[in-house]
Formats: C-alpha cells, structure tokens, sequence
C-alpha cells in the first residue's frame, strides 16, 4: 500500500521490519537504517531545517514508496527494478554481512531511487538546481544514520572492525563504497532524468549500472577481502531479531 504521508513512511518500514523479523529474514536490516533516516527528516521539517520543508515532505513520501512499491512487488508478479532484486536476493544468503545487506539496500535507493524521487518531485516543468541544498542535506543525515548504526554493529558483528582495518586501500565496492560518491551520483543522475525526454529508457540504463554495482558489494575481487568477510561473517550473530533490536537502539 502506498504511503501517503511521513508517518505512515515510518508504519510501513514498522510492519516491513516487524514482517522480516518473524521470518529470520535479513531484508528486516535496511528498513531500520531507512526508518532512522526519515524520522530524522521529519523531526527537520518539523523544526523547518530545511530551504524549502512542504517539498521535503513531498519528496520524503515518493523517494519512500520507490523502495516500499518494490518490496510489495515481491511475490507478486508486477516488475521492480533490478537493483532492488539484487538486494532482496542478497538477502537470502547467509554469507554477507549486516553490512553488506545495508550498503546493498542503500545502493539501489540513493544509486537510483533518489534521483527519481527528486526529479517527480520538482516535476518536469520545476527548477532542479533549486533543490540541491536540501539534497545535499538529505544524504549528511543518512552519512549521519550509517555512522550511528555502523557504531551499533560490532556488538553483534564482534570482529566487523577488522573490515575496516585491513580494507582500506583496496578498490573493491564493499570498502570502497562513499555516501559522498553516491551522492554526487545521485545528483547527476537527477539532472540527466529531469531533462531527459525519454525517461523509461534513462531509468532502465541506470538501474542496469546499479544492478551491476550491487554485485560487486557481494563479491570481492581480493582473496584477502573474500578470507576477511567469511572470517567476519562466521562470528556475526545470524539471529535477527536479536539483531534488529540491537539496530534499533538510539
């Protein structure tokens, strides 16, 4: 069911995360990262932090049934793009770290989501250039939520810190991913999609470019990086409620 206000955003990524959870399921990690970003955009517009705060509500409700209308495509036979199969896929396997299902969730929705969401927001005839300093806005506060959540992992990821030790430097996607790169992306992507006159066709190019970045947050190129994840992912808790309830603290 579409969601048509912020509040009900933050029930349906409640009823996704409460869903998820009675199946054990990993597509329940996303969801909580997501819910932090938008009760924090909420409690922005509220204090009206941003440039323009009735379209940041407009945006914050599109840009949320993007990864919503695709969750709900499970199952079902509607189509959803191939980015977000990619992370609800990766989802099944036990092997990827809580880290990787985040990076691969963020991925498909600041990757390619955003974008759109910001372009459906100004509307073909609006002025996009206007909007980039609530967009920058927008990915600080989730930079801000990866940050507080990453925090959150090593208690249930006890030797996840060694990602971080032992990666840096290397090229692969799972270490090398930025939210400042994914970000600039973004807006590029927002800019091309806005003035584009055949919009179907720019959204299936990037969703192809997405889909094969997705790939490479679950599969390293490095046998020190692929040793490093099965090593950290032996001694991560596969419980996810546990887990979830870890996420979820402030």
């Amino acid at each position: 069911m579409t969601a048509t206000t912020i509040d009900e955003v933050i029930a349906r990524l409640d009823s996704i995360i409460d869903s998820e959870c009675a199946k054990n399921s990993r597509m329940a990690y996303f969801p909580i990262l997501y819910r932090k970003v938008t009760i924090r955009i909420k409690e922005g517009i509220l204090n009206s932090e941003f440039e323009n705060n009735q379209r940041m509500e407009k945006l914050d409700v599109l840009f949320a049934n993007r990864y919503i209308d695709a969750y709900d495509c499970l199952g079902a036979t509607k189509p959803y793009t191939q980015s977000w199969k990619n992370a609800f896929e990766a989802s099944q396997k036990d092997t990827l770290l809580i880290m990787q299902h985040l990076l691969l969730g963020i991925n498909a929705h600041i990757n390619l989501d955003l974008g759109i969401a910001v372009a459906e927001t100004v509307g073909d005839d609006g002025e996009l250039m206007s909007f980039e300093n609530d967009f920058n806005k927008i990915n600080e506060i989730l930079g801000s939520m990866i940050a507080n959540v990453e925090a959150k992992i090593i208690s249930v990821s006890p030797l996840f810190g060694l990602l971080d030790r032992f990666g840096k430097g290397r090229e692969d996607k799972l270490v090398s991913f930025s939210i400042n790169v994914a970000r600039d992306g973004a807006w590029l992507f927002a800019n091309q999609y806005h003035f584009s006159p055949t919009k179907e066709i720019e959204l299936k190019s990037r969703d192809t470019i997405i889909a094969i970045l997705a790939e490479k947050l679950i599969h390293q190129k490095s046998w020190v990086l692929k040793y490093l994840v099965k090593t950290i992912a032996f001694f991560e808790k596969n419980d996810v409620p546990q887990i979830v309830a870890v996420l979820k603290k402030e």
